[in-house]
């Protein structure tokens, strides 16, 4: 074992008496869930269902979304599992809750303090680990390959900075990436840094590019159709602070008459979905501080009062809005251009899925090669700079069969991208236990 690595097992031993006082302080500050703040210790109050038990972790919102795919492909294959899907932030747990099957179980991931892994892996007894982008916990890891589990990372990220923090500890970096029996980087350039870390790849899979459309509540559009009526819809998804009200800004430049070219055209309406809906209350004083008369959903309020801008701040309605959109704009491509820091924008395959044509800005370096894959089939815009944004918008409201033709090459675009999930189930295959007779074909 490396010196590194000794180190920090005992490091967590020593610090892991002080991990039920600190969660208590999160949790007071709303970081943990009070109600299930013993997950994290790795207690649970759910029983372990009898038979094999598949383990799927992801840290938070954007991982653990990537892995609802590969969850129904999981009870659609082998019924005979249990599911098990951990995660660490209260807003991806919330959101599993809505998302994940019946027959899955979500629960918190552990801190990776012996006593609490310990716990944690004694009673849910996994076959199979399957880890999301680049979750490496020594002691999860460790644990678990001790007690038999295999273990696999899949769409593994692992950016230049994370390349570079591991370069200090080299031998301990090769010893976790040893527990692994399958690793699947998600792009070349991960490969690459995870081959010069010492691991072993075993092919190429990016989960985020798999998946069906967001869901939506029928009723919910419905009404909100019909109180929009006629008017251009536009969605900014998944903005960041210090986007907002230059998109709005910029927005408000766009005519109602430019939009569709008709005599007294409905004035377009801007529809702000942030990343972070409890910056809701956040966004409306500044966009009201910016001269914005913006309404918000979180307070119940109805598309129709707004003039200009209506701010979407409640939790997993995302696909229910861009299914009502003409034009989405990805938020968190903006930051350089606005001079704030980089987010590396969102995933563009959302709105692809709905063929919905899309524009981003120029920061869309997270998703650099969809992008590149979308912008190749013509289903995906980018542009330099807010102020870009009604030139690349009002050809499209004013030409529905442009819009449309643009929106259709997305969603070939994205069916194609999302093939890999079969590939990812085979090499999963290989890992787990063979299926009982009640089992249909994998």
């Amino acid at each position: 074992m490396s010196p590194a690595l000794t180190l920090y097992r005992l490091g967590t031993r020593w610090l892991e008496p002080l991990a039920p006082r600190l969660l208590d302080h999160r949790a007071i500050r709303g970081k943990e869930d009070r109600q299930r703040v013993d997950e994290r210790l790795g207690f649970s109050s759910l029983a372990r269902p009898p038979g094999p038990l598949i383990w799927l972790h992801g840290a938070s919102v954007g991982e653990t979304l990537s892995l609802l795919p590969l969850v129904e492909r999981i009870k659609r294959s082998r019924p005979d599992l249990t599911i098990l899907v951990t995660s660490g932030t209260t807003t991806s747990a919330e959101l599993l809750t809505r998302r994940l099957p019946k027959e899955a179980i979500h629960q918190y991931i552990p801190v990776d303090g012996p006593a609490a892994v310990a716990a944690f892996l004694d009673h849910w007894q996994p076959s199979l680990g399957v880890f999301v982008e680049s979750e490496l916990w020594p002691n999860l890891l460790f644990g678990a390959k001790a007690r038999g589990t295999r273990l696999a990372l899949v769409s593994a990220r692992i950016t230049e900075k994370t390349h570079s923090g591991w370069r200090r500890v080299p031998a301990m970096a090769r010893q976790l990436l040893g527990t692994f029996d399958l690793i699947l980087p998600q792009d070349e350039a991960s490969a690459d840094r995870l081959l010069d870390l010492g691991a072993r790849i075993d092919g190429q899979i990016n989960l985020k590019l798999s998946g069906e459309p967001l869901p939506h509540d029928p009723a919910a559009f419905s009404r909100l159709s019909a109180s929009i009526g006629e008017r251009p819809v536009i969605v900014a998804a998944s903005t960041h602070e210090g986007e907002e009200v230059p998109i709005t800004r910029s927005i408000g430049t766009l005519s109602a008459k430019d939009s569709r070219g008709e005599d007294d055209p409905p004035r377009p309406l801007l529809v702000l979905v942030p990343r972070h809906p409890e910056r809701g209350p956040a966004i409306a004083a500044a966009l009201e501080s910016a001269g914005h008369k913006p309404r918000l959903r979180s307070r119940g309020d109805d598309p129709v009062e707004a003039q200009d801008v209506y701010v979407a701040d409640t939790l997993g309605e995302l696909g229910l809005f861009m299914r009502l959109a003409d034009v989405v704009i990805m938020g968190g491509s903006f930051g350089p251009a606005l001079g704030l820091s980089p987010v590396g924008g969102h995933n563009p395959l959302e709105p692809a899925r709905l063929a919905k044509p899309c524009i981003t800005g120029p920061d869309a370096s997270n998703w650099q090669s969809v992008a590149a894959l979308l912008r190749d089939a013509r289903g995906l815009q980018m542009v330099a700079a807010v102020s870009d944004l009604p030139d690349a918008i009002r050809p499209l409201l004013a030409d529905p069969a442009l819009s449309r033709a643009m929106g259709d090459r997305a969603r070939r675009a994205a069916v194609d991208a999302g093939a890999g999930l079969d590939h990812l189930w085979e090499a999963l295959s290989l890992l787990l236990p063979v299926a009982s007779k009640r089992t249909g074909p994998a």
